[in-house]
């Protein structure tokens, strides 16, 4: 019997020991995985940090800005509109002239069209094709000349958030590690109806324009110092020049859009109203 405790006695220590170094390691790869986090979150930060803080969305028509002063104006220009329809992924290459100042931190965005639900014939249909062809499209936008940053544009629904997400995970993987990853964002994403904070992107920026009737609420309570809750939405604005912001909430960086073409006044203009 004595034996018996003995072997128990045993096979116990040896359990517990097994149970204590698993332990360990998982600590050890939680505390390591916390780790890497954190530092890529902080270069991430860094290079962020160092982006203008005037970046001016140049869209689809002819913008000659070789005028700014790329010191204190960045150049957000339309690359490439993506149109997914049924189970295609069509690309449209910008088809209009940009002229841009030597030195200038550039960003190329990609717009993503898909049609209403309603429209049944064209409906797409979100498949691994669909999304590989995406991708695609869009990593060979991290290649070009002086582009520090991809930014994609897509007001994705609620059905379509799984795709876009797989895309944006695919898509990290497929830049540069150097490229910065941004994308636009409706204001509801941002605040209360938050999906943002597990993606894979170094910053989210909230569209305050084209918002209807939930601009005014959202304005009134940015300007009673409620931020967005989502953290990739904190450190950046979106705004248009046909809906100046009065009191708008201090923030790193201000992206403006112009729906008619960029003059040397308007930019003067956006400067003196935003540049803090």
């Amino acid at each position: 019997m004595l034996k018996n405790s003995r072997h128990s006695f045993r096979v116990t220590l040896i359990a517990l020991l097994c149970a204590f170094l698993l332990l360990a390691a998982f600590r050890f790869r939680t505390s390591s995985e916390r780790s890497h986090a954190t530092a890529k979150s902080s270069a991430s930060a860094a290079r962020l940090a160092r982006l203008p803080p005037v970046i001016l969305w140049a869209w689809e028509r002819p913008e000659k800005l070789d005028y700014l002063d790329p010191r204190k104006v960045g150049v957000a220009f339309l690359a490439k509109t993506i149109y997914l329809r049924g189970d295609a992924a069509v690309s449209r290459p910008r088809l209009q002239p940009l002229n841009v100042p030597n030195g200038a931190t550039v960003i190329a965005v990609a717009r993503i069209e898909a049609p209403r639900e309603s429209d049944r014939a064209e409906t797409p249909t979100l498949s691994q094709r669909q999304l590989k062809d995406a991708v695609t499209e869009i990593a060979e936008l991290g290649s070009l000349p002086h582009v520090v940053m991809v930014q994609v544009d897509f007001d994705a629904t609620t059905t379509q958030r799984s795709f876009y997400r797989e895309l944006l995970r695919d898509l990290r993987a497929s830049l540069p590690p150097s490229t910065l990853l941004s994308i636009t964002a409706l204001a509801s994403w941002c605040k209360g109806d938050n999906w943002l904070d597990d993606l894979p992107i170094d910053e989210a920026v909230p569209m305050l324009f084209r918002m209807g009737v939930e601009r005014k609420q959202f304005l009134s309570q940015l300007a009673a110092g409620a931020p967005f809750s989502a953290a990739p939405c904190q450190a950046s604005a979106g705004i248009s020049t046909d809906e100046p912001i009065a009191q708008l909430s201090p923030v790193q960086r201000v992206y403006v859009f112009n729906p008619k073409s960029w003059t040397p006044e308007a930019v003067n203009q956006t400067l003196e109203t935003y540049q803090k």
